[in-house]
């Protein structure tokens, strides 16, 4: 979406004759892309649509305090993945586990998920994910599936460009290693 676009829609979601209809295009926009993202965290569906519904709720009531600071996917990103660690969060203190038990165990369980249609090699890559620190995890995915550039995960996750490209080539390191069985 070009600046100009952008600064456009923003403009019609803070104005309250045209927010609803902004809304609308907004989560057309995006929703699919943010489902993605927030099911690479979650893993489940269900997780899933629930953290994106929250994505959305929260992006309404907040949006008039976006500052542009940042490309307007790059903050509902931030919010998606936020919300998203929330969903795991919640989930595991409910089952009274850690959230990396709760992820390895919805890890352990994704074959059974009728929503999953992966084949083994695909199973293979999201344990070995699941292995990771949370952050990353983050890293890898929005790098390695979403192709998302280093300067925008920087405004995504508020951390350099340096520590992501160390967070991504570890990662890279640890996911070969799990999958040639060292």
């Amino acid at each position: 979406m070009s600046l100009t676009n952008e600064n456009l829609l923003i403009q019609r979601l803070t104005d309250a004759t045209t927010r609803d209809s902004a809304f609308r295009e907004l989560m057309t926009m995006y929703k699919e892309r943010l489902y993605w993202h927030i099911r690479k965290i979650v893993i489940k569906h269900d997780d899933a649509d629930d953290a994106l519904q929250n994505t959305f709720i929260k992006v309404f009531k907040s949006i008039h305090n976006f500052k542009g600071d940042s490309k307007l996917y790059s903050w509902l990103y931030r919010i998606a993945t936020n919300e998203a660690i929330n969903q795991l969060n919640k989930n595991a203190k409910f089952l009274q586990i850690t959230s990396e038990e709760y992820q390895q165990t919805t890890i352990n369980n994704l074959k059974a998920d009728s929503y999953f249609d992966g084949d083994e090699i695909q199973l293979k890559l999201q344990k070995a994910i699941a292995t990771l620190p949370q952050k990353q995890q983050l890293v890898f995915n929005m790098k390695y599936f979403d192709d998302i550039k280093y300067k925008e995960m920087s405004e995504i996750l508020e951390t350099s460009e340096g520590a992501l490209k160390a967070s991504y080539h570890i990662a890279v390191k640890k996911i070969e290693s799990i999958l040639k069985g060292h």
